[in-house]
């Protein structure tokens, strides 16, 4: 029903409506509001227009959708290294959203970038640090986690950096750029005590959970297939896309950045790992870029299953999965968006969209390692999960270059 408030939310619709009707009784009634004001009381008016006081009162707590977030004092301290456009546009912004973490520190190469983000986030001058002087945070106790949000090729390095402080980890995906450089980050994470995880923050996200589910509860049937396609454009005047283009800091291009959306989805889907893969690659005719832009490939999964995947910087904004079984199919249409994706479901009887209700993937991710932490749990993406999507990308990497099937290697 439309009002005058449509614009308002409803939270400020009631503030407004509120105010509106003690400012008319405070005018009508000047002395009873007046005095009442300081007792915690207003005025209103009974039926036969006379003055009547109203009085506020502690109401029992309601029934809350979302549990209290904890005192900021117990909640887990994250630094964050790497201040670009995913920290800054949605890692930040969703430690607000968490109920269990606090920023406490922040890690940049740019001083000055660095000093605004942690006046307006409220970190201490003294817990912001340079790419230099990282090693001193092992004495700030109020940093327990440290998030890497920085190239691919960068991974590795920063990964051992923090555990070597004493610092659990959260690590962007893709875990590093190599395999060998996997295990050396899960190694020194563990031979220091401190937990490793990787942020595959699709695996959070509440359409994909519910795919999931409906997968295991053989709502579609036996699965037969999965299809997926990832794209996106660089945009090389931007400094987000500059180093994904750079094989030396990328590590590798389309199928490093998104494609992998592709298989560690798939993988948690189908609960399946894949053995065998074949693939083909396209090159940009651009010197500024010296990753691939696209990779159509295929893969074989232990049970029978098949996929068929595409990575590409060179269609826009595509992220769509399909799951298709003996008696329907899943589709996830975008599946892996920071927000609005969409779940269908489509057997013999009917055609569903599933409405869920909105939740922040990255909170929810971030949430989850801290209990990790503070209740000292494995996380649910650990160093082992990243390590085998890296075997899985360099063995597609391998079936492009011979132009033939490849063997993925199981991991230890």
């Amino acid at each position: 029903m439309a009002s005058n408030f449509d614009g308002l939310s409803r939270r400020d619709f009631v503030l407004a409506s509120a105010g509106g009707l003690l400012g008319a009784a405070m005018s009508a009634t000047p002395s009873v509001a007046q005095a009442s004001a300081s007792a915690g009381t207003g005025a209103g008016v009974a039926q036969n227009g006379t003055p009547q006081e109203v009085r506020a009162i502690g109401r029992p707590m309601p029934e809350l959708e979302n549990p209290l977030p904890l005192p900021p004092d117990q909640r887990v301290g994250w630094a964050i290294v790497g201040l670009g456009d995913f920290a800054l546009n949605q890692i930040l912004p969703a430690i607000g959203d968490t109920r269990m973490c606090r920023l406490s520190a922040v890690v940049s190469g740019n001083a000055d970038k660095a000093r605004e983000v942690a006046r307006a986030y409220g970190v201490a001058p003294s817990s912001v640090y340079s790419y230099e002087d990282f090693d001193r945070i092992r004495d700030n106790p109020d940093v327990q986690v440290v998030y890497v949000i920085l190239p691919n090729a960068l991974h590795r390095d920063w990964t051992l950096r923090a555990a070597g402080a004493g610092k659990h980890v959260l690590c962007e995906k893709p875990m590093a750029v190599s395999v060998e450089d996997c295990r050396a980050m899960i190694q020194a994470c563990r031979a220091a005590g401190r937990k490793l995880m990787i942020a595959y923050r699709a695996q959070f996200e509440p359409h994909a959970l519910l795919a999931r589910q409906m997968i295991t509860e053989g709502r579609i049937g036996d699965v037969q297939s999965i299809a997926g396609e990832h794209g996106r454009m660089l945009e090389l005047d931007k400094p987000r896309d500059q180093w994904r283009a750079r094989q030396e800091l990328a590590g590798g291009g389309s199928l490093y950045d998104i494609g992998i959306y592709n298989i560690n989805t798939a993988r948690f889907l189908l609960g399946r790992e894949p053995v065998e893969v074949t693939a083909t690659l396209r090159r940009a005719d651009d010197p500024r870029i010296t990753v691939e832009t696209g990779v159509d490939y295929a893969m074989r999964f232990e049970d029978g299953t098949r996929s068929s995947f595409n990575s590409s910087y060179e269609y826009k904004n595509t992220k769509r999965l399909q799951v298709m079984g003996t008696e329907g199919t899943i589709e996830l249409d975008p599946a892996t968006e920071y927000y609005g994706n969409r779940l269908l479901l489509k057997t013999e009887q009917a055609v569903e969209q599933r409405e869920i209700r909105p939740t922040n993937q990255f909170a929810s991710e971030m949430d989850h390692f801290a209990e990790c932490v503070m209740h000292d749990r494995d996380p649910r993406t650990p160093g082992e999960e990243g390590m085998r999507d890296v075997a899985i990308m360099q063995a597609i990497y391998e079936a492009a270059r011979t132009g033939r099937p490849v063997e993925v290697p199981r991991m230890a």
